[in-house]
């Protein structure tokens, strides 16, 4: 019985912080560090990108252009930029200045990684020289270290740092002047919705009702309807059942918890309401869901063998 009170923790184990939970849900998590070193007059096209390309300048400075973004951006040294958006780019020098960059590329998750490919931008550009962007200069010289001093485990720490670097961008965009579009990253930009979802995030199988949620923000039920709809671009509790179908989808292909387990957790009454929960999500009742997975993860395993 321990045992399975420890699963359930953990399965479903969230930190009451939205764009770390997110992120978790999404498997977002950084696969491929490169660099680029050039010289003289130079310029690469690149395709679009299947994984969001995350790019810094080291040395030199270039323009970067990207389809359907107007005109090119010039970035200098120190200057980051992140391409979330399946779109191709172009960087480009026209004098002899020697040129050094490293890149990397974030993979997410092929069925719950829209979360978070949909609510970035085509173009994210951090320029190095604004005050803001202190915590993101440190990251990238202990990147660089990594990658040029060929230490022993330099691949997992230039990850693991590109990931951090990928999180800080994230908040330096979050920080920005710009308007965000509708998603939950607006409404983790709200300072009386964000409390709301961290709420959430961290008791997602507690029975929230909106009039308890609003009075937690301090805001009478209709403003904090409206409020998390227009920033979200859905209801409160349409967003509560979003994410506990996405932990049951986690959970579900983890395949450490059954079907009944998950619904009690979640704070389903029953494993029916739960069903209809999730198929009205997926498309697909979390049996069938998980028994896909499990499939698939058998397939998996015959291959590498």
């Amino acid at each position: 019985m321990l045992e399975s009170i420890g699963c359930l923790r953990h399965c479903l184990e969230m930190e009451g912080d939205p764009l770390a939970d997110i992120l978790s849900l999404a498997s977002a998590h950084c696969v491929r560090i490169g660099c680029l070193k050039a010289g003289g007059s130079w310029a690469l096209r690149f395709p679009p990108p299947q994984k969001i390309k995350l790019t810094a300048v080291v040395k030199g400075a270039c323009w970067l252009a990207v389809d359907g973004e107007g005109a090119p951006l010039r970035l200098e040294t120190g200057d980051v930029f992140v391409v979330p958006a399946e779109r191709s780019f172009a960087g480009k020098v026209g004098v002899g200045n020697d040129f050094f960059a490293i890149g990397g590329h974030v993979a997410l998750d092929h069925d719950r990684g829209g979360v978070v490919a949909e609510v970035l931008p085509p173009l994210i550009h951090v320029d190095g020289s604004s005050s803001e962007a202190s915590t993101i200069r440190w990251l990238l010289d202990q990147l660089v270290k990594e990658v040029t001093a060929n230490r022993p485990g330099a691949v997992l720490a230039s990850k693991q740092l590109a990931q951090l670097l990928f999180v800080q961008i994230i908040r330096f965009y979050l920080a920005a002047s710009e308007p965000l579009t509708t998603g939950w990253l607006r409404a983790l930009n709200d300072a009386r919705i964000a409390p709301a979802l961290r709420l959430m995030h961290g008791q997602p199988g507690r029975a929230w009702r909106l009039g308890e949620l609003a009075k937690q923000v301090g805001m009478s039920r209709t403003s904090f309807a409206l409020r998390f709809k227009a920033s979200a671009g859905v209801g409160p509790l349409t967003y509560l059942q979003n994410l506990r179908v996405s932990l049951a989808e986690r959970g579900l292909r983890e395949g450490a918890m059954s079907v009944s387990e998950l619904a009690e957790s979640l704070g389903y009454a029953t494993d029916s309401a739960f069903s209809n929960a999730f198929k009205r999500k997926t498309g697909m009742a979390p049996k069938h869901y998980q028994s896909v997975f499990a499939r698939m993860d058998e397939s998996t395993s015959r291959r590498l063998r």
